[in-house]
């Protein structure tokens, strides 16, 4: 009887511990499984995004192609009508003929010293396929342009044909162009400075002393703007000795 009695009371006990135990779980929580990310049942197994990581490398994808063999970049914008104005008949077709509306194009984007430039380097490939003319035609107007802009002043940047061209395009868009010279539909007589001016305005950060609108008879030919190799706006004394002293300059209507 003595064992029978001492057996019940021991599962009697055991029960009673058992109870005790579901009532009061103080068992540590497990640690989660390493799984190589952050991953949630919630989201069915996505990589959620918790903002960049400060351990990862820093990139710079805006960073253009880097030239070599120069010290600085000029953009210059052509006032599409004064060329055709001024060509007359000797004027590219595809520029003055074509039924477009240009007004400010790309005339091209020129690698300079900080005194007198290059031009005309050593290249093997002279040629500029269809293809590339194509994707350019929008804001250079012509194949002649677009090649004769490679063989004298894209051949001496050290860069290969298509980063010198989607340089060239980048420079372009960097740009901004003053509302009032957007859409001019009568000829007008401007001052120089006044355009230059607007240019500024148009473009924090651009100096004074950083763009140059310059003339050809009469006429107002191009602005010039300086841009460092990773397209920046910068200073440069010699092309902005170079700009047009006339009082005033005729800018023809966009047609």
């Amino acid at each position: 009887m003595q064992g029978r009695s001492f057996l019940t009371l021991a599962v009697l006990a055991a029960i009673v511990w058992f109870l005790y135990s579901l009532l009061n779980d103080n068992r540590p929580t497990s640690l989660p499984a390493d799984n190589g990310g952050n991953f949630s049942s919630e989201n069915g197994g996505a990589n959620q995004d918790s903002g960049p990581d400060p351990d990862a490398p820093e990139t710079d994808e805006a960073q253009p192609p880097q030239g070599q063999g120069f010290d600085f970049y000029v953009l210059s914008l052509s006032w599409s009508p004064s060329y055709c104005a001024t060509e007359g008949p000797r004027a590219d077709r595809q520029q003055c003929n074509s039924g477009r509306p240009y007004a400010f194009v790309a005339h091209g984007l020129w690698p300079q010293y900080e005194r007198g430039y290059p031009q005309d380097c050593a290249i093997g490939e002279r040629y500029v396929p269809r293809q590339m003319v194509s994707s350019m035609r929008d804001i250079m107007p012509s194949t002649g342009l677009i090649v004769h802009e490679w063989r004298k002043h894209g051949s001496c940047t050290g860069l290969s044909q298509p980063d010198y061209f989607s340089t060239l395009r980048r420079a372009y868009e960097t740009v901004t162009i003053p509302a009032s010279f957007r859409n001019v539909t009568a000829s007008r007589d401007i001052d120089p400075m006044l355009v230059e001016k607007a240019f500024v305005a148009a473009n924090p950060g651009l100096p004074a002393d950083g763009i140059a609108v310059t003339c050809d008879g009469g006429y107002l030919q191009d602005v010039r703007i300086c841009l460092t190799k990773d397209l920046q706006f910068r200073s440069c004394d010699e092309v902005d000795a170079d700009a047009c002293r006339r009082r005033t300059v005729t800018m023809p209507p966009v047609r």
